[in-house]
């Protein structure tokens, strides 16, 4: 895989994890509630999970592409309604959102099953890897490179999770967060939005 497409990979799996929602609400839960190790044990098991979609979006739009190119040409745009969706929620969110999740008392054994649980319980990450990996897979692809697909995929959803855990176990960061959460609705709305157009313009060369 080129550089050049292996980071706007890196780019559409960043924005996509960063995407305020009930996987960032967990990792926040987890984090106030037992603290960093918690936090960081949700963000990994949540990755596992991530990771298996994408194995199964990425299996299934190789097939897709061969087979019946035109549902997936219908697949791929409803993953770009869907993405536009979102985008249009976050931007009416306001304030609220995934960062006013209350803590809970916990463990990092519970943190990390449900971790994977919140992943493998989330039915729209395959609407969306559908809608971002539908740019990066060709009939042609090799296993290796499906395998970075997979793997990059990963390893950004856990990096910035355990991120989000490093980062809230300091009490200062949460509070910062919440007084600007109307400007990160907004930028991920935008975000989101221009991504949408983008699938629905074409495969990133």
């Amino acid at each position: 895989m080129p550089l050049s497409l292996w980071l706007s990979l890196a780019a559409v799996c960043a924005m996509g994890a960063m995407s305020p929602g009930p996987s960032l609400a967990l990792v926040l839960r987890h984090t106030l509630g037992g603290g960093r190790l918690p936090g960081v044990a949700a963000a990994l098991a949540h990755a596992l999970g991530v990771g298996f979609y994408a194995l199964l979006t990425v299996w299934g739009l190789g097939a897709l592409i061969v087979r019946f190119p035109l549902l997936f040409q219908a697949i791929t745009w409803g993953g770009a309604a869907y993405l536009a969706w979102l985008g249009i929620k976050a931007l009416r969110a306001g304030r609220a959102g995934a960062l006013d999740a209350a803590a809970m008392v916990t463990s990092g054994r519970q943190a990390a099953r449900e971790g994977v649980l919140v992943a493998l319980g989330n039915p729209k990450l395959i609407l969306f890897f559908i809608a971002l990996l539908s740019q990066f897979v060709t009939p042609e692809m090799s296993l290796a490179a499906k395998a970075i697909v997979v793997l990059t995929a990963m390893v950004i959803d856990g990096g910035w999770y355990v991120l989000v855990a490093v980062s809230l176990s300091h009490s200062r960061v949460l509070p910062w967060l919440q007084a600007r959460g109307h400007w990160l609705n907004r930028i991920t709305g935008v975000l989101l939005l221009a991504l949408a157009l983008r699938v629905v313009v074409g495969p990133i060369a």
